[in-house]
């Protein structure tokens, strides 16, 4: 790869994660548009969330070991392609199925684009700039978030198909540069494909998000007593040691046993959930300031702006530290900020002063814990060529942490009668929770910042 073509990687990268982190961010401002003209309720609308958080779920280890097996060209392009494809879909989308469809193929797609971008800094990025490298693809989730409504609202009154449409071009370019720029196996392994493997966690994972999203948690012992729940939490029961098994005799393992048994990268899996669902509980921030503070809908959301410019900052500042100070410490650091952020939403009078201090402490804390620390933990603890499955299994623990998250909030803030008050003891709860992550975090090996800890070996199988 010659300089200039080394220089181009990163950006390259970042756009992709920009693309299909907007695209999740850019369906809110469109949906009341979408409902409106396909003629969908409330419950089609929860269809079309779902589907696309499973075929993501779906497509994150498989694009993510694609790449392991063929090299990171192929898994790119095959996530961009099919992201591009769903688009168009949803574009064209006549009824609520066409656009179901279009949005499996997008999550399917766009599930593969995080990990292997990940997995290609691992490989093609010097130890010292690794951390700013992965640092940077967490501030673009949060420039996503800040673009995103941007976007809709300059888009939105040209039809909703817009927002959209607007990813065919940028597929295009990006599948041009992936086919220049990024790395591919010349001789690939010939080993079997896990095709039980991939069976077996497919039907996993649709029984969980299936389970997690049908689950009342306002009435849990009802809800489980219910047959949809109670056989989806069988089938996971089930599932779980048969895929186990499978992937034990698997020659070429979708996600290799000795991966997840390594302490390190489990507890770093745990932790990126529980911040997944700290992250989604907080998607009820704006009703605790309409409630608390009496502002308007609108205005609450434009108070969550100075966190989201946090959380872009604090994750390459984050990613810069760990060339100083070990992944353990930052990870506490924005943990403790993120206990301070939720007290002060729990305990302090509202006003919209306190709602933005708490809002940028806490968005600084998460973009610290999410961004860089976590994913250079699990690189530490992987091998080279299972390293887009291993960044393939912290998604999937994140997105598994956000299904529930903000559906916990609101059962909690019922229990207390919902309001204010109601809100408020929701986030002591989750500063709770938070210090229980704390306590799990102090239980990872120290290690040594990013340099140091270059020429360390991963563990074998």
């Amino acid at each position: 790869m010659t300089p200039s073509e080394s220089k181009a990687l990163l950006p390259l990268l970042l756009l992709g994660v920009l693309m299909g982190a907007m695209d999740i961010a850019i369906v809110g401002p469109a949906l009341p548009a979408i409902k409106a003209d396909l003629a969908m309720d409330d419950r089609q609308a929860s269809v079309l969330f779902n589907a696309y958080v499973l075929l993501q779920m779906i497509g994150t280890p498989l694009l993510a070991k694609l790449g392991d097996r063929v090299g990171a060209r192929l898994a790119y392009i095959t996530g961009i392609v099919f992201f591009a494809v769903g688009s168009l879909v949803v574009v064209v989308a006549y009824s609520p199925v066409v656009l179901y469809v279009g949005r499996a193929l997008q999550g399917f797609g766009g599930g593969g684009i995080l990990p292997v971008a990940a997995a290609v800094i691992a490989t093609n990025v010097a130890p010292e700039k690794r951390g700013p490298a992965l640092g940077m693809l967490g501030a673009v989730f949060g420039l996503a978030f800040l673009l995103g409504p941007v976007l809709g609202g300059l888009l939105l009154p040209y039809g909703w198909h817009w927002l959209f449409l607007i990813n065919l071009p940028i597929s295009a370019v990006l599948a041009l540069g992936a086919a220049r720029l990024l790395p591919t196996v010349k001789h690939p392994e010939r080993l079997p494909l896990d095709l039980t493997g991939i069976c077996l966690l497919s039907l996993m994972l649709a029984a969980l998000v299936y389970g997690l999203s049908v689950l009342d948690v306002r009435d849990l012992a009802g809800s489980l007593a219910r047959w949809p729940t109670a056989l989806s939490v069988m089938l996971v029961i089930v599932l779980v040691p048969a895929f186990w098994m499978a992937e034990k005799r698997a020659v070429d393992p979708i996600i290799r046993p000795g991966l997840v048994a390594s302490r390190p990268v489990m507890l770093t899996a745990i932790i990126s959930a529980g911040a997944g669902l700290i992250q989604s509980g907080n998607g009820f921030l704006p009703v605790l300031a309409v409630t608390a503070i009496g502002v308007s809908e609108s205005t609450a959301a434009w108070m969550l702006l100075p966190g989201v410019i946090a959380a872009t900052i604090s994750a390459p500042v984050a990613g810069r530290l760990l060339n100083t100070y070990a992944a353990r410490s930052l990870i506490l650091v924005g943990m403790a900020l993120i206990i301070v952020s939720l007290l002060i939403y729990g305990f302090v009078p509202m006003s919209i002063p306190a709602f933005i201090v708490a809002g940028v402490i806490g968005s600084a804390g998460m973009g610290s814990v999410m961004g860089a620390p976590l994913r250079i933990i699990v690189l530490n603890h992987s091998q080279e060529r299972e390293r887009g499955a291993a960044q393939g299994l912290l998604s999937n623990f994140t997105s598994v942490g956000r299904l529930p998250g903000a559906a916990l909030v609101g059962a909690i803030a019922a229990s207390f009668g919902g309001g204010a008050r109601g809100y408020q003891n929701a986030y002591v709860a989750l500063a709770v929770f938070a210090l229980a992550l704390s306590v799990l975090a102090l239980k990872l090996s120290p290690g040594p910042p990013t340099k140091r800890a270059a020429g360390a070996r991963p563990p074998g199988r």
